[in-house]
């Protein structure tokens, strides 16, 4: 069957992402939560492909069936507490441990399955289930992105699907005989190439959609166990069950040596976003949409992104007391911050007029920056963030001025910008081709290591267009 939607040569998982998510959002195939961006999309029809679970003589024969919290899957969850078998289902992210067990009251009606296979369900009849537990997983359903023929599969980007499983493996509750299916909508299913499958992804040997089932007969290995060289110290203390894992591993001998924090590691990619274009989803119902992950920069950390937004608004709130406490003599403030600062306030030009710097994290002085144009209305920073790690050019700070279709980025010297741009070339998002160059501070032969301080505009006529007003913004500066 061919695919409806086709890769193009060289697309990166994100643009497979991307593409899929487009197409489900734009044909309006998802139910709640929308949109789809980001998630393992909840499609409609979801409960017809999860139906077909109960066919696979792989089910039938299985004790214990370990399926993802995402709502596409919730059908699954039933089935499997229908058919009374064991029903393994990991905590969200992993924060309190690998998975619960959900155990139904004593001779649960269909209805009270039903509630127990919904996300407050597994909160409210679940007991957890430790590492050091003699568990022997069956069946393992996962949620997808996109998925191919031959099993290759490619999740939201955040890697707990194959986490879960190199875990379930340290455990011994997987092995070669554990088979691994997902559910999906037909128009998921596309051609990957086998280049972007690591031995880190996790493989599919069965696919169910609402017209039918597809067996893979995968070649690739699924992960044999943690690879902690692609793990970092942040990564641990956010799952607090991976370092338990590592004790253990070490504990036994293994090498568990976790990988070096990239200059451009996620908690260093910091975002500058100009408060009055900030656009806030909606809430939604969290008890609806507890199983459902929060939509992570994906490369974003949505994480830091959210904490350093925390640690700016009282920043804010100290810059007016002050004001008002001085009788809003703001020439004296600002006389006695440039004091402090020695006169070397770093100036606000056009290139960034309406953003607010935060600098959670330590920048170099001297950096050269990028200018990244032509981004599409409505593309998340996330989203962006995402695009650039997997480019391989992820910068030291990252000003978003999605309004203005572009954005910023800070390297550590000339080198690493010129290789950042050369990596940028040709990135499209969204179906947009994105404009790539050095700043405008940065051109007419800027010796390496000098600061990219921007001048102050000098004085010129005023036209009809009055300019923006900064000054509120060089004062934020200031207060860092």
């Amino acid at each position: 069957m061919e695919p409806v939607i086709q890769v193009n040569p060289g697309a990166t998982k994100w643009d497979i992402r991307q593409k899929v998510w487009d197409y489900i959002e734009e044909k309006n195939m998802a139910n709640f939560p929308r949109p789809v961006h980001n998630r393992i999309p909840n499609f409609k029809a979801a409960t017809q492909a999860c139906n077909r679970l109960a066919d696979l003589e792989v089910f039938k024969s299985s004790q214990t069936v370990k399926v993802n919290p995402d709502r596409p899957q919730q059908q699954a969850r039933f089935i499997t507490l229908e058919a009374q078998k064991t029903l393994l289902v990991p905590t969200p992210r992993l924060r309190t441990g690998l998975f619960n067990r959900i155990t139904p009251p004593q001779g649960a009606s269909k209805e009270q399955l039903r509630t127990c296979s919904t996300s407050q369900g597994v909160k409210d009849f679940s007991v957890p289930v430790g590492l050091e537990a003699k568990v022997k997983v069956d069946l393992v359903v996962v949620g997808s992105v996109a998925v191919s023929e031959k099993g290759f599969r490619i999740g939201k980007g955040e890697g707990y699907a194959d986490m879960e499983y190199g875990m379930m493996v340290s455990m011994g509750a997987v092995d070669e005989s554990t088979v691994v299916v997902t559910v999906v909508h037909d128009c998921q299913v596309v051609d990957i190439p086998e280049e972007l499958i690591g031995s880190h992804d996790l493989t599919v040997d069965y696919i169910l959609t609402p017209t039918r089932v597809i067996k893979t007969n995968c070649q690739l290995p699924k992960p044999q166990g943690i690879i902690w060289t692609k793990l970092n110290t942040e990564k641990l203390e956010k799952i607090p069950i991976l370092k338990k894992l590592r004790a253990l591993e070490e504990q036994d001998g293994k090498d568990v040596t976790l990988g070096e924090m990239p200059a451009a590691a996620e908690p260093s990619l910091q975002t500058v976003q100009p408060k009055r274009q900030t656009r806030q989803r909606p809430r939604q119902n969290t008890r609806q949409d507890a199983d459902r992950e929060p939509m992570l920069d994906s490369k974003q950390d949505r994480g830091a992104e959210e904490e350093q937004k925390a640690r700016l608004r009282p920043a804010r709130v100290r810059k007016e007391s002050r004001g008002e406490g001085r009788g809003g003599n703001e020439g004296e403030v600002n006389k006695r911050r440039k004091g402090k600062s020695g006169g070397n306030m770093k100036e606000k030009g056009p290139e960034e007029e309406g953003s607010e710097v935060m600098s959670q994290h330590k920048v170099p002085l001297s950096v050269t920056t990028v200018y990244l144009g032509g981004i599409p209305a409505g593309l998340r920073v996330s989203e962006l963030k995402t695009a650039l790690r997997e480019k391989g050019a992820g910068p030291l700070r990252l000003t978003w001025q999605g309004a203005q279709h572009r954005a910023f980025l800070d390297y550590s010297d000339p080198q690493a910008a010129e290789q950042a741009l050369e990596s940028l070339q040709g990135l499209n998002l969204n179906g947009h081709s994105l404009q790539a160059e050095l700043a405008k501070s940065q051109r007419g032969g800027k010796r390496s290591g000098q600061s990219n301080r921007r001048p102050r505009p000098s004085a010129a006529p005023k036209s009809k267009t009055a300019p923006p007003d900064t000054k509120g913004d060089v004062a934020a500066k200031t207060e860092q």
